[in-house]
């Protein structure tokens, strides 16, 4: 009887191996990502098994249900830094990274810190690698996810990044992408970070789709002191081509996102909700189509000094955008929020043509779809 149970239960955990997987596919520029393919299911068991994974030259699909806390694993380190934003207890405080202290903020008064090593360089994620949580259980704590050198191909789906040193800018960033390609990050939650919960960097990211992510910005510390983070999603590299679709991005207080660095941004169906300071930054190279888009007391949809360019789709001016993107846009919708700044612009549509575009619906159902399917634990 032992025999056969241990047949059966061995049986039950090759069919459910064999049943993990993606769900979905990406829209949008990363269309047609399939990251680690149909590879046997790898269920690390300790962080060295994680990141040995994530890092190795084979085509895997890694399965998470647990916790992987890196907090001390590396250290502390102590130094000194900065206070730009404030003495509060509820302020950031700046790390002097490579002189920053000195080079942007010289008039702050200094301090001394002392942070989690840990947290300052995330996991290095290779090529052909579909990462995957199976409910709410997939967590890294205290450790980001970095995605550099030319790795393409690659799926992060249904995990949670939290607790990045929260206190400290220049503490570490939840998912850092330079030098990519083919990236689709869906249905992970990104909290209490200490920089950039995503961050697309100076070299080209090229495809990436941002799909049904919670980036979640309530915090004890934060740059504007009223426990909303700053430093949501940066958006900067060379020519990239970014999706950004469905993700509630809540409780922020600016850069959600900057785009800068030659990127075109398609901003479709997401939730900016609670944001103390702007939404959208536009530096010199940012072009952006946003559109069925829902904001909720959002102090501004865009902050001021728009460097690059931005098409908000108004109501008057939604069939602009058949030429660039196949159909029609749809048009934003603003409550309790300020009104959008900048002139419109469609210079830069032509750019999107022949490209993978994502579907866009009515934003007035947006707000609650997203609450209900954005983030972990919700596929």
């Amino acid at each position: 009887m032992k025999y056969t149970t241990s047949l059966l239960v061995a049986a039950a955990l090759v069919a459910y191996a064999a049943a993990v997987g993606v769900s979905g596919a990406a829209e949008g520029f990363a269309k047609g990502v399939t990251g680690g393919g149909s590879a046997t299911a790898v269920y690390p068991k300790s962080n060295a098994e994680l990141v040995s994974y994530l890092g190795d030259s084979s085509a895997r699909v890694i399965v998470l249900q647990q916790t992987f806390d890196f907090t001390g694993t590396e250290g502390t380190a102590s130094g000194s830094g900065c206070l730009p934003w404030g003495t509060g207890s509820s302020c950031q405080v700046a790390i002097n990274q490579n002189g920053w202290c000195q080079n942007y903020e010289p008039s702050a008064p200094t301090t001394a810190v002392s942070y989690d090593k840990a947290g300052v360089l995330g996991i290095t994620v290779a090529s052909k690698k579909t990462i995957l949580g199976i409910g709410t259980s997939g967590v890294i704590k205290g450790k980001g996810l970095r995605i550099v050198s030319g790795a393409s191909n690659i799926i992060i789906q249904n995990i949670q990044i939290t607790n990045i040193n929260p206190h400290y800018v220049w503490g570490g960033d939840a998912i850092s992408v330079d030098g990519a390609d083919l990236i689709w990050i869906d249905h992970v939650k990104t909290s209490q970070i200490g920089r950039q919960h995503i961050v697309l960097g100076n070299g080209a990211s090229n495809r990436v789709t941002i799909s049904n992510n919670e980036i979640d910005g309530t915090s004890t510390w934060s740059a504007t002191c009223d426990g909303r983070h700053y430093w949501a999603m940066y958006f900067t590299g060379s020519n990239d081509l970014v999706t950004l679709k469905g993700n509630y991005i809540h409780n922020t207080s600016g850069r959600s996102p900057k785009v800068a660095g030659n990127t075109l941004l398609h901003a479709v169906n997401n939730y900016f909700s609670d944001n103390s300071g702007h939404a959208f930054e536009v530096d010199a190279g940012g072009n952006i189509i946003a559109e069925g888009n829902a904001f909720n007391n959002v102090k501004a949809p865009i902050d001021t000094g728009v460097k690059g360019s931005i098409f908000t789709a108004p109501s008057s001016s939604l069939s602009a955008c058949t030429s660039a993107l196949g159909m029609a846009c749809q048009a934003n919708v603003l409550t309790s929020s300020g009104a959008f700044t900048g002139t419109l612009s469609t210079s830069f549509f032509a750019n999107f043509k022949g490209k993978n575009i994502a579907s866009a619906s009515a934003a007035s159902g947006v707000a609650a779809s997203v609450v209900k399917n954005a983030g972990v634990g919700k596929i």
